[in-house]
């Protein structure tokens, strides 16, 4: 697995000599221990730091490495102090201030998406985005296979990069966040996509700029660019200098909707199949499923495999998931909309008036950005969580609001309010972790919760 190239490739790029560099992996979780089994098999010397006393993986890695030193319960100046390079795993802020120090002192900061790119040659798909990340990653995973290519699909999503070496695929599409691409230098995607931008961890980041920044570092290299021409943010990203090509849902781009007796999702004036033919619910999945098929057919995949591929494709747990018709109600499945750009997505997708449950941790987002389409969109809202007031705020009143105290409560709320063949639609627009483990655990009491209700 370990080539010369690669070795020449991180000396290259960061000046990373396995003779004298002293490497640092901050963060033992998923990603710093996939990077540490990867090392492993390098001659480079290194060592792994976390500010846990017990990080996730520490028995396994004390166990399979005993001679890698491992610093733990706080972040040791000392072990800072002699490192030449820091590989910072994305749920580590660069903005602690050890780490600050060390950047300012000239330490190289590389994460394992930079190692990954420097190990391998073949093509990777670079799929980042504040929505939908996930959906078209799997859509691509899905087509690559259809399209006769072995295609491992990981890095945000699943498994981390550097363990999908491990399948020596022809082709490699990462899901990446802001956190890994801030990071990030030596990736030259064959084809990449900022599929939208909307306010999201900005609790991490400076604000929208420093958010845009890091998502646009997707596109360095010469790669081929695919771009939404329905958000002017991404389209400022282009470079007149490289190849792009753009799709939309509500104007003519390369990809794009043709509105209609029967939509169809179109190439240029080429009708690639009816917009029906998608088992996915709300309008925004047309939206992935375009982006998907720009990805592909930049990458050289056939059209008519892709086609065939999302025709199958079935749509990710908690991702507009159709969980049940209960009482002339139709239920649906949203928690992953941990934002406000995702709620507003899966909102716009409804062409009548939907009860919504939203709330959770805001992360510092301007909730007032959701008034608008909730006034449009709902014919009420019920609030729980941490922020629920503060978005109760922010609505001032634009539709009948309701709060609860638990999911249980939220549902029995839904189901008082709405009628024969209305939606009820949880998009929460914010993070789980003030009241659940995950966005799948606040998913999965939600179904559970509906199920109660028959």
């Amino acid at each position: 697995m370990i080539s010369n190239a690669f070795l020449a490739n991180l000396k290259s790029l960061f000046q990373l000599d396995p003779a004298d560099a002293r490497l640092l992996i901050v963060g033992l979780g998923a990603t710093g221990y996939s990077a540490a089994q990867f090392l492993a098999e390098t001659p480079i010397k290194f060592a792994v730091i976390d500010s846990r006393s017990n990080p996730p993986q520490i028995d396994s890695l004390r166990e399979q490495m005993p001679d890698v030193p491992v610093f733990s319960g706080g972040f040791d100046q000392s072990a800072f102090e002699v490192a030449t390079h820091l590989l910072v795993s994305p749920g580590v802020s660069l903005h602690e201030k050890i780490i600050h120090r060390a950047m300012q002192a000239g330490v190289t900061i590389l994460s394992d998406i930079d190692l990954f790119a420097c190990a391998t040659d073949k093509p990777i798909i670079a799929i980042t985005g504040s929505n939908g990340k996930s959906t078209v990653t799997t859509m691509m995973g899905d087509m690559g296979t259809a399209a006769g290519f072995k295609t491992a699909i990981g890095g945000n999503l699943g498994t981390p990069a550097l363990d999908l070496l491990q399948q020596d695929a022809d082709l490699y599409v990462l899901e990446l966040s802001s956190f890994q691409l801030e990071r990030t230098t030596a990736l030259n995607a064959k084809t990449a996509t900022v599929l939208n931008l909307s306010a999201d961890h900005l609790d991490r980041h400076d604000d929208m700029v420093a958010y845009a920044h890091a998502k646009q570092r997707v596109f360095r290299g010469d790669g081929t660019m695919i771009l939404n021409a329905d958000d002017e943010i991404v389209m400022a990203m282009q470079d007149s200098s490289r190849l792009s090509y753009s799709f939309s849902i509500y104007k003519n781009a390369d990809f794009y909707l043709q509105r209609g007796e029967t939509d169809e999702l179109m190439f240029r004036d080429q009708v690639l199949m009816r917009a029906d033919e998608l088992n996915l619910e709300g309008r925004h999945n047309i939206a992935n499923a375009l982006a998907a098929l720009a990805l592909g057919y930049a990458t050289g995949l056939d059209m008519h495999a892709m086609c065939r591929a999302l025709k199958k494709f079935k749509g990710l747990p908690h991702r507009m998931q159709k969980v049940a018709e209960v009482r002339g109600l139709r239920w649906v499945n949203d928690s992953k909309a941990t934002n406000i750009g995702a709620c507003i997505a899966a909102l716009q997708g409804y062409d009548r008036k939907v009860i919504l449950i939203a709330g959770g941790d805001g992360k510092g987002a301007d909730m007032t950005e959701l008034t608008p389409i909730v006034s449009e969109k709902t014919k009420a809202v019920i609030l729980m969580g941490k922020d629920a007031a503060l978005i109760d705020q922010a609505l001032n009143h634009c539709v009948p609001t309701h709060f609860a105290g638990n999911m249980k409560e939220a549902v029995k709320i839904a189901a008082s309010l709405g009628s024969a063949g209305d939606s009820v639609l949880l998009s929460p627009a914010c993070a789980s972790l003030d009241q659940y483990k995950s966005y799948v655990d606040r998913g999965n009491q939600f179904a559970q919760a509906v199920l109660e209700l028959s």
